[in-house]
């Protein structure tokens, strides 16, 4: 079994000696509930890196609604488990006071990039993102991170942030993960009721087809509406944001003019699915 770290203390004493040592270190973030597009990153990560740490955190500071931060899945033991094959190092699994300890006071916010999207529907979500990631990068002394890109404005967020605040840690976005159906994996699946479960894949078809329409021409104002219908007509409760935005930047976009994602929000089951795809 991996070895399980939960103080800082402890987890820099080791990285001290991995660094002069010369070794390049590698973090993976994750809350756990680790799933194959979490052991992807640590894949990737084990490739690029002498030295690999997931950190598993579930952030009190991500949620906006208390009985999401109760109901997330924790994972603990199984998550070791399925990291076992990968040849990680060490698993960070720090308590609360690790990361906000008595008397905490410091909120990192970027501008911009945050009051889209997800941040429009989850206002304080990023701050808590671009919060406790600069102090996990810290704490591992990443000189590697590895992201994947099913949080594609997270990624980019996190980039942003790094770069601003001159952390010398790589930001690397690894392709997402889907199930056999198309549905884009994520630990939020596991609270998917069955009949939910069953048309959620619906969400990832029916923006294939839009990316399709959109690279042959089509725009935004003729396509949304038709796919908002057709999610309805699928289950789908509530779409929050169903848009076209630049790759790099995510400037809003219409039609495509340069290399795109197409990023979406929508509700089932009780349960906040988020997907994007690659456009142009």
């Amino acid at each position: 079994m991996t070895e399980i770290i939960r103080d800082k203390a402890a987890l820099r004493a080791r990285v001290t000696a991995w660094k002069r040592a010369g070794e390049v270190i590698g973090v993976v973030p994750t809350m756990g509930a680790l799933h194959e597009g979490h052991l992807s990153l640590a894949q990737a990560a084990r490739a690029g890196a002498d030295r690999v740490i997931v950190t598993i955190f579930v952030n009190p500071r991500q949620f906006n609604n208390p009985s999401d931060l109760e109901n997330y899945p924790r994972t603990e033991h199984q998550d070791a488990e399925k990291l076992a094959p990968f040849g990680v190092d060490v698993i960070y699994v720090p308590g609360p006071s690790e990361i906000y300890p008595d008397g905490f006071a410091t909120s990192v916010h970027v501008e911009g990039l945050t009051e889209i999207l997800c941040g429009a529907f989850r206002p304080g979500h990023f701050d808590g993102v671009t919060t406790v990631v600069p102090k996990l990068f810290l704490q591992t002394g990443a000189d590697k991170a590895w992201f994947g890109e099913k949080d594609y404005q997270q990624l980019q967020v996190v980039r942003r942030m790094a770069a601003d605040l001159d952390i010398p840690v790589e930001v690397i976005g690894c392709p997402t993960v889907r199930e056999p159906d198309g549905l884009a994996l994520s630990s939020r699946n596991l609270l998917l009721p069955a009949d939910a479960r069953a048309k959620a894949p619906a969400l990832g078809h029916v923006m294939q087809g839009m990316a399709e329409a959109l690279a042959q021409g089509g725009t935004m104002a003729e396509l949304v509406a038709p796919a908002e219908a057709a999610l309805a007509g699928a289950g789908f409760d509530k779409v929050e944001y169903l848009e076209l935005r630049a790759a790099d930047g995510l400037a809003l976009l219409d039609r495509l003019d340069r290399p795109a994602r197409l990023l979406a929000a929508a509700w089932i089951g009780g349960v906040r699915l988020i997907d994007n795809i690659a456009v142009g």
